[in-house]
């Protein structure tokens, strides 16, 4: 599917982006393995949450869907999954990969994950080496899918994460529940912390000190977790800097997840001078949520490194777009971790900006942009990656004539509905 995007003058009026991935993500796998019904509001059906689904289904537990957005998941306990019948199909999702194979490493059978070519191409050792360590037996191809596990009699370990990594962590959190002893995770920085809020929401025995987590495993099976889950900020981005960059606009995002551990663009865009405020601030689910009320205002160039990366390591193509309109230059670095996103990232949004006009350079570990600089409508290519395709939307918003975005039917895995709402906005957005 290809887009067809139009300059706008005006964006207004007030939206709900959907449930946090990340999130959805967790509530299934997590409450498959409690013991009992849980209730999942505001779940995301989203491609890659679609695959996290097919993936408990697979392995025994029953899933209801009264609503597209609301699952009762009625968890069989740690010991409870059943073998596959087949290789469990993971798609493009790596985050259905990781975090379910720290769950399979626990478990007295072999089982295989595998997905899409996208997905075959992500590294998975730093996975692998920390699982091995516990006991698990993980087979990769030259380090990537499809992944192998035979799980069962694991022991806890001590294991420092070469870079910080939600995925990583929580695969050996979720093997931890299976462990003799505890298991201790130190990381470099802050990554996301979901899944130890909800593993303590759970009852699960988590103690979180600076950047090191240590669960101790104990005979009480996890309860089920009941939640509403808040709006995805990394999907609230995308009209949250459209309206930070449309002449007349005045946005208001509803219940948005403000997650410290995930609102790094929303500090950066602050500190370059855009105009949000958070309105309501308050708790759902167990996360901090608030209203944003997003309004346009001139932009600075910033530099971006350490910490902050990973707390907006997956807003960086919007970002960049920001930055093409901010006053001075804007530098990205220590963000290797995008050349191995679901395409290399930072050559990918150099590429397709460069061809708007944009003035960008590939660093290795990141990009420079000097701006602000108009951008021009062009026919640009999403390669595969759902957040450079709605990126690029952005972009042809502020550009001069009309911009064709190929490729974005991948923008349903992470946020169905996104054209809709934007063209709700006053977006001038369609197929072609």
């Amino acid at each position: 599917m290809n887009l067809r995007v139009r300059p706008c003058q005006v964006l207004h009026g007030s939206a709900t982006v959907p449930g946090d991935k990340s999130i959805s993500h967790r509530a299934l796998l997590l409450n498959a393995i409690a013991q009992g019904v849980g209730r999942v509001r505001n779940w995301l059906p989203a491609a890659d949450c679609q695959a996290t689904l097919s993936a408990v289904r697979a392995l025994g537990v029953r899933v209801e869907q009264p609503s597209p957005t609301e699952l009762l998941v009625h968890g069989v306990g740690l010991r409870g999954l059943r073998p596959p019948a087949a290789a469990i199909d993971c798609q493009g999702s790596g985050t259905t990969m990781r975090l379910l194979a720290g769950i399979l490493a626990g478990q007295p059978f072999t089982s295989t994950l595998d997905g899409h070519a996208g997905l075959r191409r992500r590294p998975m050792e730093r996975i692998a080496i920390p699982l091995r360590e516990m006991g698990a037996a993980v087979e990769t191809h030259a380090g990537r899918p499809p992944l192998t596990i035979t799980g069962g009699n694991l022991r806890g370990v001590d294991y420092r994460l070469p870079v910080a990594s939600a995925q990583v962590k929580s695969a050996i959190l979720l093997a931890g529940l299976y462990a003799e002893g505890p298991t201790t995770v130190r990381q470099p920085g802050p990554a996301r912390d979901h899944t130890e809020r909800m593993l303590k929401a759970q009852g699960a025995d988590l103690v979180t000190q600076d950047n090191v987590i240590t669960l101790t495993p104990d005979s009480h099976p996890l309860a089920p977790c009941s939640l509403v889950i808040p709006a995805d900020f990394s999907s609230a981005a995308f009209p949250l800097v459209a309206a930070s960059l449309v002449p007349n606009a005045d946005l208001h995002l509803e219940r948005v997840g403000v997650n410290p551990t995930r609102t790094g663009l929303l500090d950066v865009l602050r500190q370059m001078g855009a105009g949000v405020t958070l309105l309501d601030q308050s708790e759902q689910g167990g996360e901090p949520v608030a209203d944003l009320v997003v309004r346009p205002n001139g932009l600075q160039g910033v530099e971006v490194r350490g910490d902050t990366v990973v707390r907006m390591i997956d807003e960086f193509p919007i970002f960049a777009v920001a930055a093409t309109q901010a006053q001075g230059k804007t530098l990205v670095r220590d963000a290797h971790e995008l050349r191995v996103k679901e395409t290399d990232r930072i050559a990918a949004v150099v590429a397709e900006l460069r061809a708007m006009g944009a003035s960008i350079e590939e660093r290795e570990d990141g990009f420079v942009v000097q701006g602000p600089t108009r951008l021009r409508g062009a026919r640009v290519h999403s390669h595969g990656d759902h957040r450079l395709a709605m990126a690029l939307v952005v972009a042809g918003l502020v550009a001069e004539g009309e911009t064709v975005i190929e490729g974005t039917e991948v923008i349903a895995d992470s946020f169905p509905g996104f054209v809709g709402l934007m063209q709700n906005l006053g977006a001038e957005v369609g197929e072609r």
